[in-house]
């Protein structure tokens, strides 16, 4: 019988984008705040842990916290059993701005510092934006955490069309990854 070792995950490797929350039932036209977001993702905890991945335990919705006299409030917590980390999501209802990796920066700090136990690994921050600008959030997240990753959702499924292109532009970074590692 071979013995096999076992894999060090990382975060990119639990990581995937974009992350699709089609169960929730919102119609691509409707307007919904984040807090309608936040509300339906909770309704439907089953669907959105399966769409995130192996081994997310949800820990908290709405987590206060306090920092010198201001309150702050994370939307969702989670610890990954097989990481060893907290997961902090942060929702947005819009593209990612550069304000949101200074305000995720926050949250991680404060659960390095207060939160964190001996054998935890630090923690990871998830924002979920609408959409992103590869280069704002190079720019935006330079020099900070290096946890912090920025993740597109989408509401409903994508087109074949979109599909298709999104498998071409993989197949390609893999072929160049693949390429540059011989």
């Amino acid at each position: 019988m071979v013995k096999q070792e076992a894999v060090t995950l990382t975060p990119v490797d639990i990581l995937h984008e974009p992350v699709t929350l089609e169960f929730l039932g919102f119609k691509s036209k409707e307007t919904w705040t984040e807090s309608d977001l936040e509300e339906a993702i909770i309704n439907h905890m089953q669907e959105f842990l399966l769409e995130m991945g192996n081994g997310f335990c949800f820990e908290a919705r709405q987590k206060r916290i306090l920092i010198d006299t201001d309150y702050f409030k994370a939307d969702l917590i989670f610890y990954h059993r097989i990481l060893k980390c907290h997961v902090i999501v942060d929702i947005k209802i819009d593209r990612f701005r550069h304000e949101y990796a200074s305000q995720m920066n926050t949250y991680l700090n404060y659960y390095k510092y207060e939160v964190m136990q001996p054998g935890d690994n630090p923690p990871v921050g998830l924002l979920l934006c609408t959409g992103k600008g590869d280069t704002l959030v190079k720019y935006a997240t330079a020099g900070l955490d290096q946890n912090i990753f920025v993740q597109k959702y989408m509401i409903n499924l994508p087109s074949v069309e979109d599909l298709t292109s999104y498998i071409e532009k993989e197949t390609e970074k893999e072929i160049g990854r693949l390429s540059s590692a011989k």
